[in-house]
């Protein structure tokens, strides 16, 4: 079981890395499931992204307290937003677009409803 957790834990931190060149993808969250991944299979693993100077305070935040801040709500909220106007432009099957435009939706008001940091 532990390797299934190393696997998914390296899965999430190589998204979560490519998050920080992409525009559209999400960071954190995909950390954070990196974080929980490595705590079951790679404790050093796991407190070495708590430790990061840039990722880990939000990473630490959400752990400890479950808030989100402000920053990131808005520039998640955004890219999802941004993320459904490139399926608008480039004229994606409507179906298609109705369906990410609910997931997004659904995200959105979740990730507002957190209490913020």
């Amino acid at each position: 079981m532990r390797y299934l957790w190393l696997a998914l834990g390296w899965l999430s931190l190589t998204i979560g890395l490519l998050g920080v060149i992409l525009p559209v993808m999400p960071t954190v969250p995909f950390l954070i499931v990196a974080v929980w991944s490595f705590a079951k299979s790679s404790p050093r693993l796991s407190a070495r992204i708590t430790r990061h100077p840039t990722f880990g305070p939000q990473i630490r935040a959400w752990r400890k307290r479950g808030v989100i801040g402000r920053p990131a709500k808005i520039w998640a909220t955004l890219a999802m937003t941004c993320g459904v106007g490139w399926s608008l432009w480039l004229g994606l099957d409507p179906r298609l677009i109705a369906g990410q435009a609910l997931v997004c939706s659904a995200i959105a008001l979740w990730l507002v409803t957190r209490p913020e940091a």
